[in-house]
């Protein structure tokens, strides 16, 4: 691929990057490599445990369900009222008011 046609393909992508329906498409797929990303470190079905397809359909359900239950574990004694992260220099003015 010569230089020119790499700028124009790569400026007609950068534009296409800028249009509602590309973040839409992209917001989708940002979730599923979130939870695709979850599922490597959780479960680790980065290479499969066994031999043969049912076995390895079988290690994925297991390990789908696994997310499933460590999803809302996490939610709900992690962060469970979602409070809003406050800075350093924040929390020393609180600690100084006192």
């Amino acid at each position: 691929m010569q230089p020119r046609e790499l700028h124009e393909r790569t400026a007609a992508a950068r534009a296409e990057r800028d249009t509602e329906s590309w973040r839409t498409k992209y917001a989708l797929r940002a979730r599923v490599e979130g939870a695709v990303n979850q599922a490597l470190d959780v479960a680790g079905i980065r290479r499969a445990r066994y031999r043969g397809l049912p076995k390895v359909r079988l290690q994925h359900a297991f390990s789908a369900t696994t997310l499933n239950i460590v999803r809302p574990d996490a939610w709900w004694t992690i962060d469970p009222l979602r409070t809003a992260r406050t800075s350093r220099l924040e929390r020393l003015s609180h600690r100084l008011a006192r």
